[in-house]
């Protein structure tokens, strides 16, 4: 009996911090109840408030209910499987995803990162190098959402105003804002909010071209034009292709 009353006493205290926005939130979508007690005693352990649903509609119905700040989705699950999650969600929110499964194939990482995917991780795992993931994906997160708000957007080599839709390239600062089509500014600027990641051509796509009839070959040539106006001012091969994933700006 005390054991059932301890349990209830943390959940009103999570949801408590999570009402109040005390901690930061992490939603764990896992089955298996031997990995979620886990995983859901390492992020208490550094302070999460942390929610956990057992099945696929759960959790889009927890995801909705509480925002999460995070969400750790098993891939296997009853009801919706976690791709089916992931589409869903990808929809309506940005929130970091990281994607949990015991197949540890090129294929299934594939799919999750251009999906929508922030992480995978491969079962079984070190839960301590989940909770290190967590923190620095959210870290990024909050870098990037920082990043949108601002009017100005700057790499080692690139400057642009997304007010006055200037562009300078290169250590001269060569003007690219005449020279680029309005497609190819909106994906110079969807890049450089976070340069370091790499965004699949269905996300470039959906940003940038969201009224088109565009295709993955429509997202590389835009993209390859794209680069051979950068090189005009002496950067070469930015936009980075990551073969099989996508494009990232990079340094």
């Amino acid at each position: 009996m005390q054991l059932i009353a301890d349990k209830r006493e943390n959940s009103r205290r999570c949801l408590m911090s999570i009402l109040h926005g005390e901690k930061k939130t992490v939603l764990v979508a896992e089955d298996d109840s031997d990995i979620a007690g886990v995983i859901i005693a390492y992020l208490e352990r550094d302070k999460f408030a942390v929610i956990h649903a057992a099945d696929g509609e759960k959790a889009i119905r927890m995801a909705e209910q509480y925002q999460p700040d995070f969400i750790i989705l098993d891939i296997k699950m009853p009801k919706k499987d976690g791709w089916q999650v992931l589409m869903e969600l990808r929809q309506t929110t940005d929130v970091p995803i990281m994607m949990l499964t015991a197949m540890d194939t090129d294929a299934d990482k594939i799919q999750a990162l251009k999906t929508g995917a922030d992480d995978f991780l491969v079962k079984p795992f070190n839960p301590e190098e989940l909770v290190a993931r967590v923190h620095v994906i959210l870290k990024r997160s909050q870098q990037y959402h920082a990043r949108e708000n601002l009017k100005l957007y700057k790499t080692r080599n690139i400057e642009i105003n997304k007010i006055t839709h200037q562009v300078y390239v290169g250590p001269m600062k060569m003007d690219l804002s005449t020279d680029l089509t309005s497609t190819e500014f909106k994906i110079l600027m969807h890049l450089i909010r976070y340069p370091q990641r790499v965004f699949s051509r269905e996300e470039i796509m959906n940003s940038c071209m969201p009224e088109g009839n565009a295709c993955d070959r429509t997202v590389d040539s835009h993209v390859s034009k794209l680069r051979k106006k950068i090189q005009q001012a002496g950067i070469v091969n930015v936009p980075e292709c990551v073969r099989g994933f996508g494009y990232r700006l990079g340094d």
